[in-house]
């Protein structure tokens, strides 16, 4: 287990990423190197108000600490009192176009020991799509992406990350997912290192491919007071998620990380409005009709 060539690559994975962003944008990134007064620290890099981005944040962070938060060991009870290090790359683009879908993709590593035993270690990551006015060919792209990124490793792990990326993104309260899904996996090990690495690598680097293409297809169309109004409410939605439900969010509140870099995720302008709906047979109905409940896709 090399910890040093999973953090090179996830550095590596930043550059490039904020490299893509820029190279469509125009803009460039403002960076900021923080340190963790518990342990660690990280390199945050935001995008505002650019020429196709509103905003949007590309974060590499690798925390340390004596005990794990009650986030990571919900699920895990057993970690309970073991040291930990957490580093991974996080990212959500939020586009000004509101037909130029939100995406967010994260890809981490987790070691947890304690003196005397094994070190116990897991990958996690994955990426969804969340569209205002979606096109289906789009949707398909995403998660045929997704699929030939997993199918070298084994032939469930697409179907398997995909259902649980659907049940993840879940918006329990308002009987909804987030958009239309992709990959989510954690407490991943079950491939021996090497091929878990391997497997985290594909997915991080199929990335672009899933998104840029979207992006490229849909930031020239054009749109109005009512498609902004649109992506303006439905962003509420994504706020609600990352502020109820997001294990990453919680994992950065409950280990003392910074504030900022954790809340880049959240988009620069949303509006609520009280019990809304969609008229009938319009294209904001689409989007809950056909694109709000789990999927096929490929």
């Amino acid at each position: 287990m090399e910890k040093s060539t999973v953090k090179d690559y996830l550095l590596g994975l930043q550059d490039s990423l904020c490299q893509a962003f820029s190279g469509i944008d125009g803009g460039a990134f403002r960076e900021d190197n923080w340190q963790r007064p518990g342990g660690g620290g990280g390199r945050t890099r935001v995008l505002e108000g650019g020429a196709v981005f509103e905003k949007g944040g590309v974060n590499f962070s690798h925390v340390s600490g004596d005990r794990l938060p009650p986030s990571a060991t919900a699920a895990r009870p057993e970690l309970a009192g073991r040291s930990f290090e957490a580093m991974g790359v996080s990212l959500v683009i939020h586009p000004e176009n509101p037909y130029v879908p939100t995406s967010h993709a994260n890809v981490r590593f987790f070691v947890a020991e304690k003196s005397g035993e094994e070190p116990v270690w897991w990958f996690g990551g994955g990426y969804d799509l969340t569209p205002y006015y979606p096109f289906e060919e789009d949707c398909r792209h995403w998660h045929q992406t997704a699929k030939a990124a997993c199918e070298p490793f084994a032939g469930d792990l697409y179907p398997r990350f995909k259902r649980w990326c659907d049940e993840y993104f879940f918006l329990k309260h308002r009987n909804e997912t987030r958009g239309v899904g992709g990959l989510f996996f954690d407490d991943f090990s079950e491939l021996g290192f090497d091929q878990s690495f391997a497997f985290l690598r594909a997915v991080g680097d199929s990335y672009r491919e899933a998104y840029l293409p979207i992006v490229e297809r849909r930031k020239g169309l054009a749109w109005g007071e009512r498609e902004r109004g649109f992506q303006l409410y439905r962003r509420g939605r994504y706020v609600e998620f990352n502020l109820v439900f997001d294990r990453g969010t919680l994992f950065g509140l409950q280990t003392g990380g910074r504030t900022e870099s954790i809340l880049m995720s959240l988009p620069p302008l949303v509006r609520w409005e009280y019990d809304w709906t969609p008229e009938p047979g319009s294209p904001e109905a689409d989007l809950y009709d056909n694109y709000l409940s789990p999927r096929d896709w490929v």
